[in-house]
């Protein structure tokens, strides 16, 4: 499946659904995420299951602002409405197909759990 433009229109009721949405937050300036871009494209080809979505900063500056994207290219995950990971950096395919094997293990109830008792 190819990439997903988000925008604020329509990024929560992307990363609100059930299952994983991976984004990358990125820019046309951005040499890294450039570069970055086709590794990202060949993952979503791997992954029919999952939604990968691009954040253009530049055009969406108010979503980068939300989740404090500072750095770019930034890649979170989101798992069933949770983000689960969000750190800025190109990541190689590897890390990237790794990352996607670890969001996929989650135990999203141990999750849930974990994120209310940080809430009290």
């Amino acid at each position: 499946m190819a990439t997903v433009e988000l925008t604020t229109a329509n990024f929560d009721q992307v990363t609100e659904s059930d299952g994983i949405v991976l984004v990358d937050f990125w820019a046309e300036w951005c040499g890294p995420c450039k570069r970055f871009a086709p590794v990202y494209e060949r993952s979503s080809e791997k992954h029919s299951d999952i939604t990968f979505g691009k954040v253009d900063t530049e055009a969406q500056q108010e979503l980068a602002a939300k989740f404090d994207i500072r750095s770019i290219p930034t890649i979170m995950a989101v798992r069933d409405g949770v983000i689960v990971f969000a750190q800025p950096g190109a990541l190689p395919e590897s890390a990237l197909e790794n990352l996607i094997e670890q969001v996929r293990a989650l135990d999203m109830d141990d999750v849930r759990k974990k994120l209310a008792e940080h809430k009290h």
